[in-house]
């Protein structure tokens, strides 16, 4: 597909990726756009080119995607993705086309041909509505940011200028769902006896405990997949949600669990030994991704070791708390505060960031209200009708 737009005689060109060489212009793009914004983290670049590679992600059994990129007089101006999420608009019962990895200069012609081509592209294969920005899945980077430019991206976190908020806006995009994220302090004297005592209850009355494990391998072992299982099946009800296949939940083990640091890795269990809640999170690994340039070699590698694998460490990412629907509302978050606590105070960490938490999910935002915090980023998802 090629378009052009005529702009005071230069001409805004849109042209496929179809080869590996495009693809890494198209990933590199973005680290070129902010290579002078001191708060924009780069992505490690081979997991974006798996990203976009059938045989190594499995998200893409159950999408279908097409890349693009826009030139101003041979120069790169903007980049953009089309997605369709079959499993996801099953669900939902929607016919949605996404578009993420959308990145663009100042220029509202060139994000209009971006946006117009995922929209001609989507209507073509019988879709009602743009959708944006978002991944593949829920495990992808999604939600434009809107508050918090002067805060450091986390790796699992979108960045933009905030112009792109007017280019959103004057395309006719509107809010589809808005995200909150939370600094939070922990406390100095470790964890709160209000906690302490709702935990230990939770422990009588529920029959449950903490299972402590020690490395991946443990986990796999224990458990295998029903670590992913208590994951997917707690989200079902989120935005967007896209269950998982069993190759998806191998997948993300397969990826994660090798670098974590299992003194952040919280899985509490029933009688019966099954796992009915996880909590888990990671050092803040922005710094050495930005020294590295997302890039392994030659010295990403030892940047990024040192981080993961740091005794001491000022700021700390809470990934995610995910319980299973029949344990929800008993008060297992408990345990998991009650468990990590004193790890965040042993390595010395300042400030948690939590990953985004959807404006309606006052459940999820209550487990860190209660600790001094404050809201410092808010970003979203737009929609747009393209079926008139």
């Amino acid at each position: 597909m090629q378009a052009i737009l005529e702009k005071s005689n230069m001409a805004v060109e849109i042209r496929e990726i179809q080869t590996k060489r495009e693809l890494r212009k198209f990933i590199q793009f973005a680290n070129d756009l902010y290579a002078d914004c001191p708060y924009y983290c780069p992505p490690l670049f081979f997991d974006e080119m798996n990203c976009f590679d059938s045989e190594k992600n499995p998200a893409l059994e159950v999408c279908e995607f097409q890349l693009w990129m826009a030139y101003r007089d041979s120069k790169p101006v903007g980049r953009i993705a089309g997605i369709i999420n079959h499993k996801a608009n099953e669900k939902w019962g929607y016919k949605h086309v996404r578009f993420g990895w959308f990145d663009f200069i100042d220029d509202l012609e060139v994000s209009k041909i971006l946006l117009d081509t995922v929209a001609a592209w989507g209507k073509a294969r019988g879709m009602e509505a743009l959708n944006g920005p978002v991944g593949f899945t829920d495990f992808d980077h999604e939600g434009l940011l809107l508050m918090g430019y002067e805060y450091l991206a986390p790796m699992a976190s979108l960045y933009n200028y905030p112009y792109y908020v007017k280019h959103m806006e004057a395309y006719g995009l509107t809010k589809e769902a808005d995200w909150l994220e939370y600094q939070v302090y922990p406390p100095k004297d470790g964890c709160p006896e209000r906690l302490e005592r709702i935990a230990e209850i939770v422990k009588q009355r529920s029959h449950v405990h903490v299972d402590k494990v020690k490395n991946s391998r443990e986990l796999v072992r224990k458990y295998g997949i029903e670590y992913m299982d208590v994951i997917d099946t707690a989200y079902q009800k989120l935005y967007n949600f896209q269950p998982m296949t069993d190759r998806q939940k191998k997948y993300y083990m397969k990826m994660y669990f090798p670098i974590l640091n299992f003194d952040f890795v919280t899985v509490v269990v029933n009688e019966q030994n099954e796992i009915v809640g996880v909590g888990l999170g990671m050092p803040d690994i922005s710094q050495a991704l930005r020294k590295c340039g997302g890039r392994l070699f030659p010295f990403g590698w030892f940047y990024l070791l040192k981080a993961l694998k740091a005794k001491h460490m000022d700021a700390f990412n809470f990934l995610l708390i995910a319980v299973r629907p029949d344990y929800q509302d008993k008060g297992i978050n408990a345990l998991f505060f009650q468990d990590q606590i004193p790890y965040i105070l042993k390595y010395g960490i300042k400030r948690l960031e939590t990953t985004a938490i959807l404006e309606t999910n006052t459940k999820n935002q209550a487990n860190f209200t209660q600790f001094d915090h404050k809201q410092h980023k808010r970003r979203r998802a737009y929609l747009k009708a393209i079926n008139d």
